[in-house]
């Protein structure tokens, strides 16, 4: 099959095909980002939405990956689908998104998400779930309308600059795509497995 000319609808097609095929959370995706020490830290995120030349995620803005972000916008990704034999590889350069964007995506969240995002302060120390889950649970009892988006919380634009689509084949010479972006445009070469 020819190849794609452009990656990202590749990307979504890949994504449907998961789906399709009941792999399990097939828009999960591994996000590295990397810290003022140089070291990677990769998380696994959800992706929200595919645009014509980028990918977005939310995130709360006082997070790990956030701050890091901040500090050195360059990004990699993993999406990674093993009863399918597939996998796409994307680095490119992360962005925060403007906060309308942020606002409708918060309101796509469904209300348990939405009111964790508001309870917890993720990655922070707690002594303990229960106060946590009380709150929550008191929120989602007494909730008149779907909470607000809070103000530190974001969304994030990730820009890819390539993408790697990987093939699974029995005789070990899996089937490598690189696109690489060229201005506008995307040059495609064929690896080696």
């Amino acid at each position: 099959m020819p190849p794609s000319p452009h990656p990202l609808a590749e990307l979504d097609r890949w994504i449907e095909d998961a789906g399709e095929a009941s792999a399990p959370l097939p828009s999960s995706v591994a996000f590295v980002t990397v810290g003022d020490d140089c070291r990677p830290s990769a998380r696994t995120v959800s992706l929200k939405r595919i645009e014509r030349d980028a990918l977005l995620f939310t995130s709360a803005l006082w997070t790990r990956k956030a701050r890091e972000m901040e500090s050195n916008p360059h990004v990699a990704l993993l999406f990674h689908w093993p009863s399918l034999g597939r996998q796409v590889h994307i680095t490119g350069v992360a962005t925060l998104a403007e906060r309308q964007l942020a606002r409708e995506l918060f309101a796509e969240r469904d209300l348990p998400n939405q009111l964790q995002s508001i309870v917890s302060r993720q990655g922070e120390p707690i002594t303990d779930l229960q106060t946590l889950r009380a709150r929550h649970a008191h929120l989602a009892a007494t909730m008149e309308a779907p909470p607000a988006c809070p103000e530190d919380w974001g969304a994030i634009r990730v820009v890819p600059d390539t993408i790697e689509f990987w093939s699974e084949a029995r005789d070990r010479l899996h089937d490598r795509l690189l696109y690489e972006r060229d201005g506008d445009e995307w040059a495609t070469t064929r690896l080696a497995p």
